[in-house]
């Protein structure tokens, strides 16, 4: 997770969403990984703003908002994740965007995030 993190705040979304995603493969019964699905979501969803491809954001937002929206339904959430990860300025910034409307500038400060550095 350490590593993921670390290239998300690196802006190196394409190595992050690797690096979390064999996190996210291991084990497909275990709801947590909503989190990892979530976060691979929104870094997928920057590379394609920082393309500048409209659809290819929206798309992979609109997927981003599912996971937190499972993560809030399961209960996923906690402290771990609101003090270590910062969830909730993330998850507030993702769904501060309209992906149906808004324009890719309305992704900039989602694609500025970073997360503290949570293994301090």
């Amino acid at each position: 997770m350490k590593d993921g993190i670390d290239l998300f705040n690196e802006q190196k979304y394409w190595e992050c969403h690797e690096a979390l995603e064999d996190i996210w493969i291991e084990d497909k019964n275990d709801p947590v990984r909503n989190v990892y699905w979530a976060v691979i979501q929104v870094a997928a969803c920057l590379i394609h703003f920082r393309d500048k491809n409209i659809i290819g954001a929206r798309g992979l937002l609109k997927k981003s908002k599912e996971k937190f929206k499972r993560c809030e339904t399961l209960f996923i959430e906690n402290d771990l994740l609101f003090n270590k990860l910062e969830w909730i300025q993330l998850k507030e910034l993702v769904f501060n965007i309209d992906e149906e409307s808004d324009p890719l500038e309305k992704y900039t400060n989602l694609y500025n995030f970073k997360f503290k550095a949570y293994y301090d």
